[in-house]
C-alpha cells in the first residue's frame, strides 16, 4: 500500500486533503473564539468618572467597551424636548422615567444626549428641567430598541435615540445617561424626582453553544477530508491487488491451453 501512496497523484491528493483540513481547523478555531463573548469592562475601570466627549462620539454605535462607563459633562437642558418612558419600576413601583435632551458643551455636530433626570410615579410629577449651567454625572448606557404601539401624548414606550431624534428633530448621541448627580451653577439641583441609579453590569462571560457545535463540526470535517483520501487510496490499492490476481489467473489458463496434462513436447510436434 505504501508503494501506491507514493505515486505522484496520491501525494498530490494528500497535500490537497491536508490543505482543506488546515482551512477547516482555522474555521474551527474562529468558531471557538467567537463562542465566548467578551464581558463588560471591569468595575474598577467603569466607575472612574471620565468626560463624555472623551469616551464616546455621536454618530457611531456604542460598543461594549464604552457602555456602562461613568461619565460627566456640562451644558444645558432643553426643557421643551422632554418625554416620559412608561412602565418603569423603582422599588417595586411602576412609574415613569423623565428624559430630557441635554445640549453637551464641546460635542461634535452640536449633538445632544438624552438624560434620564429621574423617576416619577405619576406623569404630572415630572416637572421641568433646571435651567442654567448644568453638570451631569451618570452612567452611559446603550439605547433601547423602539417599541411600536399607541402611547399617551408626551410618552414613548422605549428610550430609543433614533426615535427621540425624530421627535426632537436634532442630532443625538446613540446612547443615553442616567443622571446620578445634577448640579446647577455648582450647586446640587433638587429635581423633585427619585434618582435612577444603575449599577455596573455583572462581570460574566457568556458562551454561545451553537458556535461550540460549529467548531466541533469543522474539526470533524477536517478529519473526514484526510479519511476520505485514505479511503480512496485503500480502494485503489485493493483494485490493484484484484487486477494482479485476475492477471495471474489468466496466465494460468493460457498455460493449460498451451500444454495438456500428460502430453510431451515431442508428441505435439508429431
Amino acid at each position: 500500500m505504501l508503494k501506491t501512496a507514493l505515486k505522484p497523484r496520491w501525494i498530490a491528493g494528500l497535500l490537497f486533503a491536508l490543505a482543506i483540513s488546515t482551512v477547516f481547523v482555522l474555521l474551527s478555531e474562529w468558531q471557538f473564539s467567537a463562542a465566548e463573548s467578551e464581558g463588560p469592562p471591569p468595575a474598577e475601570d467603569t466607575e472612574v468618572v471620565r468626560p463624555l466627549t472623551e469616551v464616546f462620539t455621536p454618530g457611531g454605535p456604542l460598543y461594549g467597551t464604552q457602555a456602562d462607563q461613568m461619565v460627566t459633562f456640562s451644558g444645558s437642558f432643553d426643557p421643551e424636548d422632554q418625554v416620559l418612558i412608561d412602565n418603569r419600576l423603582l422599588d417595586g413601583k411602576e412609574g415613569y422615567w423623565v428624559v430630557t435632551a441635554f445640549d453637551v458643551d464641546g460635542a461634535p455636530q452640536d449633538a445632544s444626549i438624552p438624560v434620564v433626570r429621574g423617576w416619577a410615579e405619576e406623569a404630572d410629577d415630572a416637572g421641568t428641567a433646571p435651567e442654567g449651567d448644568v453638570t451631569i454625572t451618570g452612567r452611559l448606557l446603550p439605547p433601547e430598541a423602539p417599541v411600536a404601539g399607541p402611547v399617551p401624548a408626551g410618552t414613548v414606550a422605549a428610550l430609543s435615540s433614533a426615535e427621540l431624534g425624530n421627535i426632537w428633530d436634532k442630532p443625538l448621541y446613540s446612547a443615553f445617561v442616567t443622571a446620578h448627580e445634577t448640579t446647577v451653577d455648582g450647586t446640587p439641583a433638587d429635581t423633585g424626582l427619585q434618582t435612577v441609579t444603575v449599577d455596573p453590569q455583572p462581570q460574566e462571560t457568556t458562551i454561545n453553544w451553537l458556535n461550540i457545535f460549529y467548531a466541533v463540526e469543522w474539526v470533524v470535517f477536517a478529519g473526514f477530508s484526510v479519511f476520505l483520501w485514505w479511503r480512496l487510496l485503500a480502494d485503489s490499492y485493493q483494485r490493484s491487488l484484484e487486477e494482479d490476481e485476475y492477471e495471474d489467473d489468466d496466465d494460468e489458463d493460457e498455460d493449460e491451453y498451451d500444454e495438456e496434462p500428460g502430453t510431451t513436447s515431442s508428441e505435439v510436434k508429431n
